[in-house]
């Protein structure tokens, strides 16, 4: 793993494949380290022939964090958001986007395949948007549009995700975890707990910032709808959504695909909102082969 400085902070990413490959870069979701996107994918992407790079978003995992700023609480979020009045919050998600441009500017790549995850879904689409020409092709996967007419997630998957622990003693964290994974994992491909507690105590252990998830969460609320402006994506896209997703329920992947011109949408039986490990290969063959038919001259 390595740090450069990006759109005005530290980003930590790390990278595998050749240099000289195509470039994908992998974008995670709310509160979630860049090390969530499994190495088992990351392989699989690898031997399908791409250069990989994963990174930590601001205010998580390693790279640069927004101590002490403060973010509208959630309800006063909600209300403003309805009201169609736009909330001062610490960085937006269009801050986030510029952080993944400017990582690819850091690592002097001019275009990369971007793919995206629930919120890193959104930071992708945000890129692809704002930034056509940096955008071979856009994977957003368990994401939406933002429209709030959309049914929201299920009560257990919206507590678990939002709940705070009991304590911060590291076993009651991890056993957290768990019941998070449980609540918004894939119930066609339950993981295993005690595989997601030795997962869950790496994650502490490499960093521990849940301050860092309330001003994301206010990113995502105070940027609103995007469906206007996901009619202006010009890059060929893949959707691809858990077609039992507690968290962001399978409709938001449609309105993705439904907003997005000439768009693929490509729903998955049995996942919820996460990565099973039993899915990696079709994951990594949808996006490779979406990579891969785009690059293709016509």
């Amino acid at each position: 793993m390595a740090q450069v400085q990006a759109n005005g902070i530290a980003i930590e990413y790390d990278e595998h494949g050749d240099p000289a490959a195509p470039p994908v870069l992998l974008v995670m979701g709310l509160g979630a380290q860049m090390t969530l996107w499994p190495q088992e994918l990351v392989d699989a992407l690898v031997e399908r022939g791409f250069r990989v790079i994963r990174y930590d978003n601001r205010d998580i995992g390693l790279s640069h964090k927004f101590e002490g700023a403060k973010a509208p609480g959630i309800v006063k979020l909600m209300l403003l958001s309805k009201f169609g009045i736009k909330p001062k919050v610490p960085y937006t998600l269009a801050d986030m986007a510029e952080d993944g441009i400017g990582l690819l500017d850091a690592l002097g790549i001019d275009k990369a395949h971007i793919g995206g995850a629930s919120m890193g879904g959104m930071i992708a689409q945000h890129m692809a948007f704002s930034h056509p020409e940096r955008v071979l092709t856009l994977t957003s996967i368990m994401s939406t549009t933002g429209h709030r007419k959309l049914p929201a997630g299920t009560r257990e998957a919206m507590s678990a995700l939002t709940q705070r622990p009991a304590s911060m003693d590291e076993d009651t964290l991890v056993e957290h975890g768990v019941k998070v994974s449980q609540a918004i994992g894939s119930p066609g491909y339950r993981s295993d707990p005690d595989k997601v507690r030795e997962r869950s105590r790496a994650l502490i252990r490499r960093s521990f910032y849940p301050a860092g998830m309330p001003r994301q969460l206010a990113a995502i609320i105070a940027d609103g709808d995007r469906r206007e402006r996901l009619q202006s994506v010009k890059a060929p896209t893949l959707v691809i959504h858990g077609e039992a997703d507690p968290l962001v329920p399978l409709a938001g992947g449609h309105d993705t695909a439904a907003h997005i011109k000439g768009s693929k949408l490509k729903t998955v039986p049995g996942m919820g909102h996460d990565l099973p490990l039993e899915l990696v290969d079709e994951i990594a063959d949808a996006i490779a082969d979406h990579a891969k038919a785009e690059s293709v001259p016509a």
